[in-house]
């Protein structure tokens, strides 16, 4: 067994293809070392990897922030030996480290995350890297015109993703021809053949007909993963998929094209590693970036005034405000990008298309590349705003908890939320989106009740770290705050207060306006009752919670939403580990609703006025 060869510099086909064997022959030990991982969908892409790092890439490794530098986005993120494997042949990371692989504390995380400064997004959800790598490349097309590259590395099961599909759709329309997919169809998938096997014209003739240049390969020939490397790079005017009918384990007998293999380290490591030809130690020169100035962001008219709503005045929708406020920060604020679900009409986002009109991106009805795609933006620098309504952001729910992992910086606006849009029914009312947003990482949820709020939250979000949501009502609500009210994140705020309160009445939202209507209901009954304005969801204000529950003893919390994870279960985990929890009452959108106006789903959802103070005299009462 030959332990080490080196080649330096990596030029021809010959070398390439020692190369390739590298990437395999470390793939195989990472795995080894850590006892579990993907090393046979790793060894299946190692000649388009070496291909990609030696010829075509155009990175440098110790400047990961230079404009000019490509994208690379391993969408199939099983295959991380393979990606680390690379990181090591350019000399960006130890083959120490790289056999810390999966564990404790190291950066050679089973699936890529940010944590590495040469990945831009964590993958291993399936299906994803491709709509995020539509951002990516629209950014340097669109708006940035920068002469970077995107590349993304897919494997043939996640070709089954819908989101994929929605990707293509995307590219071709958009003509991305600084886009390259590689398709790795190495025919097997985690429990077996997948749906089209080594059917490269299948895959082909769908790729077409989203408008995409296509070539077909052999995943391990050299020669001819380079030609259509270059015809990629060359092709103006659509992207380009490289399809490559590759072997899943290639060079190891006891794996290659075995079903049951998946996900498993190889059965005799140094057997493996014996029949590869032994360990290298090769080094990639990758090409240098070309020169290109950052782009200049983060200007703007700072005479721009944003919107001020009248108190007492004419009722306004908090969409309306959204998306007014919307087009002021894209005057305020030049790094702004706003995508819209294709109904930018009803959210208002459309406002912002008219101010800014080359910073808005209409991704149509495909939810899962509209988030896709924001993340991409986010990568490339951007703010992103993306708005739908909000009852379809649940299918993008995948989307945004690999958003968290990614760490990224988006905005999320979701419009016509709750039985209160009235007569379209349940399936345009969304009664699960407080509690989906909130369960992500280090999110920011947002409902604002009046417009001036809802302006003051909007420029709050714009400069958030992480993932903010901001949930926007439908129909018009009265104007309660002032222009110049302050309303911090984590905040709240106590509407009505008294020393003799009994009882504390909680809403956000359309709830504030039933709960201040119930308060004035209690009044003749002789019932204080305190209302508290719980506008930030997450971080919710716990102090005045505690506050509140000292001096009444008493909540009704009244959402329009389902029970499960809102505004309700956001109080109640204020109390605990030594604070009391107060006596409470939920009122929610417990049954499925149908079609009414809004004042007849509040009345049967038991959220409105009267229902609020039923439930209040009842808890004084016992």
């Amino acid at each position: 067994m030959n332990d080490t060869i080196t080649h330096t510099p990596v030029t021809s086909d010959t070398d390439l293809a020692e190369l390739g064997q590298q990437l395999r022959v470390d793939s195989v030990r990472a795995a080894a070392a850590a006892g579990s991982g993907h090393p046979t969908s790793s060894m299946s892409a190692a000649d388009l990897m070496a291909v990609l790092l030696a010829r075509h890439l155009h990175y440098d490794f110790a400047e990961p922030d230079r404009p000019g530098n490509d994208h690379l986005i391993l969408s199939k993120g099983h295959a991380s030996p393979l990606l680390y494997s690379a990181y090591k042949a350019v000399g960006a990371i130890t083959d120490d480290e790289l056999l810390t692989f999966r564990k404790r504390g190291s950066r050679m995380e089973g699936h890529p995350t940010p944590r590495l400064p040469w990945v831009d997004v964590a993958t291993g959800s399936l299906g994803q890297g491709l709509p995020i790598g539509v951002g990516v490349a629209l950014a340097g097309a669109r708006l940035d015109k920068l002469p970077y590259r995107t590349w993304v590395l897919c494997g043939d099961s996640e070709m089954a993703e819908g989101s994929v599909w929605e990707a293509m759709e995307a590219a071709g329309m958009e003509g991305l021809d600084n886009l390259t997919l590689i398709v790795d169809v190495n025919r097997l998938g985690q429990r077996g053949p997948t749906r089209h096997g080594w059917d490269l014209d299948a895959y082909a003739r769908r790729i077409r007909a989203f408008g995409w240049h296509t070539v077909e390969i052999d995943g391990h020939d050299i020669g001819a993963i380079d030609q259509a490397m270059t015809k990629a790079r060359e092709t103006r005017g659509a992207p380009t998929a490289i399809i490559a009918r590759t072997r899943k384990g290639r060079g190891v007998a006891a794996v290659e094209n075995q079903e049951g293999k998946h996900g498993k380290p190889v059965p005799d490591a140094d057997e493996a590693i014996a029949e590869l030809g032994g360990r290298r130690d090769l080094r990639v020169e990758v090409q240098s970036p070309p020169d290109a100035a950052a782009p200049e962001r983060g200007g703007g008219d700072p005479h721009t005034a944003l919107p001020r709503y009248p108190t007492g005045g004419s009722p306004v929708a908090t969409r309306t405000a959204f998306g007014e406020t919307l087009a002021a920060l894209g005057s305020l604020h030049d790094d702004i990008v706003v995508l819209d679900g294709e109904v930018g009409d009803s959210t208002k986002a459309q406002l912002f298309a008219a101010d800014h009109p080359e910073r808005y991106i209409e991704c149509y009805i495909a939810e899962q590349q509209l988030i896709g795609a924001a993340v991409g933006f986010g990568v490339c620098g951007w703010t992103p705003f993306a708005s739908t309504f909000a009852a379809f952001l649940t299918r993008a729910h995948d989307f945004l908890r690999m958003a968290a992992v990614s760490r990224s910086r988006i905005n999320v606006v979701g419009t016509h939320a709750g039985v209160a849009i009235g007569e379209d029914g349940p399936s345009q009312m969304a009664l699960e989106d407080l509690a989906m947003m909130r369960s992500l990482h280090g999110s920011t949820v947002l409902y604002p009740c009046d417009a001036n709020q809802t302006v003051q939250l909007m420029t709050a979000m714009a400069d958030r770290p992480g993932i903010s949501y901001l949930r926007a009502t439908r129909g018009d609500t009265p104007v309660i705050y002032g222009p110049d009210d302050a309303f911090p994140v984590g905040g709240s705020k106590v509407l009505r207060s008294h020393p003799d309160d009994q009882v504390t009445l909680i809403g956000a939202g359309v709830t504030v306006h039933e709960a201040l209507a119930a308060a004035d209901q209690l009044v003749a009954d002789g019932i204080r009752a305190r209302v508290l304005d719980l506008y930030s969801v997450k971080p919710v204000d716990t102090q005045a919670l505690r506050t509140a529950a000292e001096a009444t003893g008493r909540f009704v919390i009244a959402e329009d939403h389902h029970p499960e994870g809102g505004l309700a279960d956001a109080v109640m985990e204020s109390f605990g580990n030594g604070f009391p929890t107060p006596r409470h009452t939920r009122l929610g959108v417990f049954t499925m609703p149908g079609s009414a106006t809004p004042a007849e789903q509040l009345d049967a959802a038991g959220i409105h006025a009267a229902s609020i103070a039923a439930a209040a005299r009842k808890l004084v009462a016992t």
